[in-house]
């Protein structure tokens, strides 16, 4: 069947449009477009992953931050919650695990740029969205231009800049951007308010973003003044439901950046004065792609990597020019002087999350272990860190007929294109659903024809056409192309699709995946089979690739996984392999029995929706080497080491991972709560 595609029209390019941009001592600016975001005068596509320092220890940040730009991200970003800084009114901490200055000299380190979101409310979960208790006993307006709110708003705003001036980008430093408030989705005037608080105390960054949605219309901005953000998640685990939820429209492409799900417990369905805003004014820029999600109680959807990888792709595919994560890390919750900071219906949000853990089911856990999403959306941004400037200024064309997200049977496909040559998306994935094979697919771009593809099984991948590579044009490849390494070009075969190349005025050839390089008219390119391109890792401007290993890079080659490894490194012409040696002896658990010991700390958390069984174990691990697994089935369980809560989970139908290190050397219990039929789950 033949696919073609709607009529491609250049959209205008507005400049100096908006009161954004800036630059730093060298003279390299940043500035926003009405398309996309230009860096030293050329287009740029970041990726940024959420990352709260807060929610994990000092000591993690930068090995933490080296493993994020390994997997292709170029942008920190990362909440100041409030509670955790000034808990009792007055006593501010930027200390320890609080520190956000060491945070972002640690990131500048591992070669990241940074975002702040400074508030002043942030939600992300946490108690009071991040408000302190004394701020909610205020008897003024809060989230409000209300001039009591705003003088403590200012104690705040300048306690976070005494932190971190000197570190912005007019300054030399790596702070790029900074987040106003979040979720505020029917008040420009307090946005505009904050920005200009901000200015005045010392605050200055090219990019000031705030989040955009709210249904269809999009949030009342301050138009001139911030670039809205978006997003788009697998599931919504604060639905009040606990059924199925009807497929996600984020699997298919649209023009459309609202992610309607978002925030539905928070904001109106519809707006009542006729406000849309003006998308037409900014690029298309996410900083909440799900990297996965944290399950409530009452709903618990178990995410898969090709949740996390298709729902991207699409995003990209749709036109997305800053691709950002929450979370891209997870973490573990503080526990306060006065209370715990997990958000909860205790206090007076809708939704009960756990009380340590903020794991997120993220492309690196709260632990610091690599998921397979990890290793997935890294097919999307070495590409993106290589070819961004030529993708950027591409606008996607949706296909002539777009399938809905219930329609699990026609061609999902769009491309993105300056009118010559480009990038054809084609996504074959549905969360929960299973979309028919399709069988000798015929894409037409208008410009080149692509040879016939079956498209079978979960897949999602994007193809170039009339492609620059050196002096010669590539007018098709049915693989995906992954980054570039001196006069090298590397791509991925992608699965039950033969690797057909097209050279401008050559005979079209078929490459075999694997390590070897192929040499064809000046052009060397190499195509990795999905396996090794799912370990492919560009790091200190070369390519490696890990068997079966992550790896990472903090001024020498490393792999998260703590046992021996090997890998290959590009030389130039073809890859040698390395190996390392190190110590390793997997840890093993063991469970007994045992009478409760003590009190747990927070027994809400084992005793939501009434009275539940609780069951304890002691519990012993041999070495401090690799994962262990808890394998009860029950409604939460909590871990305590020392008699301190260490770490919990709501059960989502598979064993809880646990590091050994945790436990190692410790007396440790673990309590787990009676399973009743009354939350969503997936397995």
């Amino acid at each position: 069947m033949l696919y073609r595609f709607e009529e491609y029209k250049r959209s205008k390019l507005l400049r100096d449009h908006l009161n954004l941009g800036g630059a730093d001592p060298k003279g390299d600016r940043i500035d926003v477009t009405s398309l996309y975001i230009e860096r030293a005068g050329k287009p740029w596509l970041g990726v940024m992953g959420e990352y709260h320092f807060s929610r994990d220890r000092r000591d993690n940040w930068y090995r933490e931050m080296c493993k994020m730009k390994a997997g292709g991200v170029t942008v920190v970003s990362t909440y100041l919650f409030w509670i955790y800084h000034e808990e009792i009114e007055g006593e501010f901490d930027f200390s320890g695990d609080l520190d956000i200055r060491s945070f972002i000299l640690d990131a500048g380190r591992a070669g990241l740029d940074v975002i702040i979101r400074i508030g002043p409310w942030a939600h992300g979960e946490c108690r009071n969205g991040g408000f302190p208790d004394w701020l909610l006993d205020k008897p003024y307006k809060l989230r409000d231009n209300d001039p009591q709110y705003m003088e403590k708003v200012r104690l705040w705003y300048e306690r976070i800049y005494n932190e971190v001036k000197g570190l912005f980008y007019k300054d030399g430093g790596n702070i790029i951007g900074i987040q106003l408030e979040n979720e505020l989705v029917d008040n420009a005037e307090h946005l505009a308010s904050l920005k200009k608080l901000a200015q005045e105390i010392g605050y200055d960054a090219p990019l000031w973003t705030v989040t955009g949605w709210n249904s269809l219309y999009g949030a009342k901005i301050p138009i001139k003044e911030v670039m809205p953000v978006f997003g788009g998640y697998p599931d919504a685990p604060w639905d009040k439901t606990t059924g199925r939820l009807p497929y996600s429209v984020n699997y298919s492409f649209s023009h459309s950046r609202n992610d309607g799900t978002i925030g539905m417990d928070l904001i109106k369905e519809t707006d009542e004065d006729g406000w849309s805003l003006p998308y037409e004014l900014y690029p298309f820029a996410t900083c909440e792609l799900g990297g996965g999600l944290q399950p409530t109680h009452h709903r618990r959807p178990l995410i898969k990597p090709m949740d996390i990888y298709a729902l991207s792709l699409v995003k990209l595919g749709s036109g997305n020019n800053l691709v950002g994560y929450y979370m891209y890390k997870g973490g573990t919750n503080k526990v306060g002087k006065l209370s715990t900071f997990n958000e909860t219906r205790a206090t007076g949000y809708s939704n009960d999350y756990t009380s340590r853990s903020y794991d997120f089911q993220a492309p690196i856990s709260e632990f610091g272990e690599i998921r397979g999403s990890y290793r997935l959306i890294n097919l999307l941004h070495m590409f993106v860190n290589d070819f961004g400037d030529t993708l950027t200024p591409m606008e996607a064309v949706m296909g002539t007929n777009e399938p809905s997200a219930d329609d699990l049977t026609g061609l999902r496909y769009t491309m993105r294109t300056d009118g010559k040559s480009g990038f054809v998306f084609i996504n074959h994935y549905q969360r929960l659903g299973h979309i028919a094979d399709i069988r000798d697919a015929v894409i037409d771009t208008g410009s080149v024809v692509f040879p016939p593809l079956d498209i079978t099984g979960d897949a999602a991948f994007f193809m170039p056409f009339n492609m620059e590579m050196g002096e010669n044009v590539l007018e098709y490849a049915t693989a995906q192309p992954l980054c570039r390494v001196g006069d090298t070009y590397f791509f991925s075969a992608v699965r039950g699709v033969e690797p057909r190349f097209k050279i401008r005025g050559q005979s079209e050839f078929i490459a075999k995946p694997g390590l070897d390089p192929v040499t064809l008219d000046g052009i060397k390119l190499v195509v990795l089979n999905p396996e090794q391109a799912e370990y492919a890792r560009k790091l200190d401007d070369t390519l490696y690739i890990g068997n079966g290993c992550d790896l990472y890079f903090d001024g020498q080659i490393r792999s998260v996984e703590a046992n021996s490894f090997s890998y290959y490194k590009w030389c130039g012409s073809s890859f040698r392999e390395h190996a390392e040696r190190k110590p390793f002896e997997q840890a093993s658990i063991s469970f007994k029995s045992c009478d409760q010991p003590f009190e747990p700390s927070d027994k809400y958390e084992l005793e939501i929706e009434g009275k539940r069984t609780l069951t304890w174990y002691r519990a012993d691990v041999t070495t401090p080497d690799g994962y262990i697994e808890i394998p009860f089935e029950c409604d939460a369980a909590q871990l305590y080491t020392d008699g301190e809560l260490t770490a919990d989970n709501f059960w989502l139908g598979i064993p809880w991972r646990l590091p050994a290190r945790l436990l190692y050397g410790k007396e440790c219990y673990i309590v787990i709560s009676e399973l009743k039929n009354d939350f969503y789950k997936e397995i």
